[in-house]
Parts: structure tokens; C-alpha cells; sequence
């Protein structure tokens, strides 16, 4: 589903050179549940960027569903981001004057679809992360948690090929932050396929799959072994 092949990504900062990407390689199948951790610094926004198509590599290669990524403008970038990626932000980005309900209909409003295929869908959305009944309140009447599954429904109604989450927990305390750690549990067993940023050690071990990128290095985790052991670090 997804594969990155050998990517570089360098930026200019303060007349420095700073290389977020350096010779990044991973694949994650369709239907796993992977997580992504890294400290502050260690190229994990950069690499969130790219798998989601807000941003592109400057070198090496990135398929997505078999698509390369690299040959694609603005337009047909904007076009994957909406059809085939969800996106789960650790601030919830929902517009404070729409309701839940609303919330998670823009996105299939940009797609164009008929209203009563909207509704349907995004019924079913709201019962999925068990927020039917708050579907006519605004953000700010909504907790944390609750933002938090709206955000959530919002990246399921398009039916994407991945839901990529940044950070989502991070703005929660930790008994919400575990109920929605649930709830993606709960999406991956339904079959979508996830992956997680996080800098959290106990919500990165939760995944199927625990990838660790460090001065734009990635690295595959093995299961049943210390990270500080090189022997069971791998380059993924």
C-alpha cells in the first residue's frame, strides 16, 4: 500500500543545512496498524508530510497504492489527500461555526457527492465513533474526547485507503487519550489501515508495528528485544 524508497528531504535553516530525510525507506501493507515515533526534531512531521501527501521528497521514491507520488502536480496531490488519505490532527482542525454533523460532510462536499449519499455516510461516521447523538453541536460544546471522534469520523466518511494520525492524543489527558487509542483498535479490527505519529512510547507500542526515525533515519523496531540493543534495530 504504502512504500518509500531511499527518500532525502533538506531544508535551509538559518543558513544551515538541515537533512529531515535522510534515505528513508519503509513499506506498510494494507490493513496494518503502525506507528511512527521520533522526538521533536527527528524528521517525523517531515515524513508525516510526505506519506500524506502535503509534501514531496526531494529524492528517492514514494508509492502509494502502486501510484508514484513524485509525477503528480498540486491539483491531482489535492485529489489523494481527499479521496484516498484521512487525516487525524492532534488540534482536531474542525471549523468552530459548523456542527459535528457538518464537520465531517465538507470533505464529501468537496468531493461533489449528492446530498442524500452525504447524509448516509455521514450517519453512519457519527454512529461508528458512537457520536450520533451529538451530531448538532459545535466544537466548542463538545469535550476533548468527543472533538477528537468527530475528527476521526471526519477522516472515515471518504472511505480512504489510510487514516493518518498526527500526534492524537497529545492534546488529551491520558483516560481520553486511552478511549481513543481504543477506538483506533476498534477501526484497525474493521479492517483500515493506520498509521500513527507519535514522540509517546506507550501509544507508539500499542501499533502492530512500531517504526522509529531519529535524524531523518528510519528504523524498524523488532519485536521482543530492547531498542537500546542494535541487534534488534533494523532499517525498515
Amino acid at each position: 500500500m504504502i512504500v518509500l524508497e531511499d527518500l532525502c528531504k533538506t531544508y535551509e535553516i538559518g543558513g544551515e543545512t538541515v537533512r529531515a530525510l535522510d534515505h528513508a525507506s519503509l513499506h506498510i501493507d494494507d490493513g496494518e496498524f503502525v506507528s511512527i515515533i521520533g522526538p521533536s526534531g527527528s524528521g517525523k512531521s517531515t515524513l508525516m508530510n510526505v506519506i500524506g501527501c502535503l509534501d514531496v521528497a526531494d529524492e528517492g521514491n514514494y508509492y502509494l497504492d502502486g501510484m508514484p507520488i513524485e509525477q503528480y502536480k498540486d491539483d491531482e496531490l489535492a485529489r489523494i489527500r481527499n479521496e484516498k488519505i484521512g487525516f487525524v490532527f492532534q488540534n482536531f482542525n474542525l471549523l468552530s461555526r459548523l456542527s459535528a454533523q457538518e464537520n465531517i460532510e465538507l470533505p464529501l462536499v468537496y468531493q461533489q457527492l449528492p446530498k442524500e449519499e452525504r447524509k448516509e455516510r455521514v450517519d453512519k461516521a457519527l454512529k461508528r465513533v458512537r457520536l450520533y447523538e451529538r451530531k448538532g453541536h459545535k466544537p466548542m460544546e463538545l469535550s476533548g474526547g468527543q472533538q477528537q471522534r468527530v475528527a476521526i469520523a471526519r477522516a472515515l466518511v471518504t472511505r480512504p485507503s489510510m487514516i493518518l494520525a498526527d500526534e492524537p492524543t497529545g492534546n488529551l489527558d491520558s483516560k481520553t487519550g486511552d478511549e481513543i487509542m481504543e477506538l483506533f483498535h476498534e477501526l484497525h479490527a474493521q479492517g483500515n489501515t493506520i498509521v500513527l505519529i507519535t514522540h509517546d512510547e506507550k501509544v507508539a507500542d500499542q501499533a502492530q508495528r512500531k517504526i522509529r526515525i531519529l535524524d531523518g533515519k528510519v528504523y524498524e523496531v523488532s519485536d521482543g528485544g530492547s531498542e537500546d540493543d542494535e541487534d534488534n534495530i533494523k532499517g525498515a
